[in-house]
């Protein structure tokens, strides 16, 4: 991986949006750090010169992050955080041990937004091989700001997690009714597991009385068994467009005839599907709007 091309990205980036003090205190930064001890201190001091807004790319610019890295989508990152990847891979080191340690030792001490920093920058950071272990600690957090940035438009989960940390995610994820549709390669890890799980905690749901997330189907259709023929009719059934729209796109994915048979009944849905009028992203936005 040549980190030099995302320096020059985000430091291309951020030279047209930081205040004139907040680009020379980080261009100085960049090029002088000499020692861990600079290091840590300009990460902890990154919001005072170069502020919290939003970055707000360009269509062009996140078509040259993906360019970059497949799934590399800085978007929805603030100055503040970008300013402080930018640090991250300018952090003088001679080994890949070095490196880890570092970055074990600001991972030990950093505050809410700068561990959401750290999890974000993970898929560009060197020795990306080195940080699994990370990786699965961000999934088991219970802040939400943290959580959301390893599991949400971040590639490093799906090139390097293990299954059951994948898992893992994802039926996090569900419970705490994040956006799966934001999850970057979602359709490419989905598993037998996952789905048996999903269906049992949609059963435990209903069984309460309560809703759930029309996007826990995606999951679930390519792994559906003659057993959640009934699943597919109550979603069929329901008042709720999306839930309707959820069970068409599930049976979709399905080789099961039963539920093809089950959607012919539907020639409204169906038809919906054949001219792409709904989709598991237009699912996902509408859902947590």
């Amino acid at each position: 991986m040549d980190t030099k091309l995302y320096s020059e990205y985000l430091s291309n980036v951020l030279s047209t949006r930081l205040p004139a003090r907040g680009l020379e205190w980080l261009q100085k930064q960049t090029t002088n750090l000499e020692s861990e001890k600079d290091f840590y201190l300009a990460y902890s001091m990154a919001p005072r010169f170069t502020g919290k807004q939003p970055i707000t790319l360009t269509e062009e610019e996140i078509q040259a992050a993906q360019s970059l890295r497949k799934g590399f989508n800085p978007a929805a990152w603030t100055l503040d955080q970008a300013s402080r990847t930018l640090l991250l891979l300018n952090v003088p080191h001679q080994s890949p041990e070095e490196y880890t340690r570092i970055l074990n030792k600001i991972f030990s001490t950093a505050d809410l937004s700068e561990l959401a920093a750290l999890y974000a920058a993970l898929p560009v950071l060197p020795y990306p091989e080195t940080h699994v272990k990370r990786a699965a600690e961000g999934v088991r957090t219970t802040m939400t700001q943290v959580f959301d940035a390893i599991a949400l438009r971040n590639p490093y989960p799906h090139d390097y997690l293990p299954e059951e940390a994948w898992n893992q995610l994802v039926l996090k994820s569900v419970f705490n009714v994040r956006p799966l549709y934001q999850i970057y390669g979602l359709d490419d890890r989905r598993n037998e597991n996952l789905a048996h799980m999903l269906v049992d905690y949609a059963h435990e749901r209903w069984a309460a009385g309560r809703t759930l997330t029309p996007e826990l189907w995606r999951l679930v259709g390519p792994f559906l068994q003659p057993e959640n023929i009934m699943d597919m009719t109550k979603l069929l059934d329901t008042s709720d467009t999306l839930q309707q729209q959820a069970a068409a796109l599930a049976i979709q994915a399905s080789h099961l005839p039963a539920a093809k048979d089950l959607l012919n009944q539907y020639p409204e849905l169906k038809a919906g599907l054949n001219t792409q009028k709904f989709t598991w992203e237009t699912i996902g936005e509408k859902a947590y709007s």
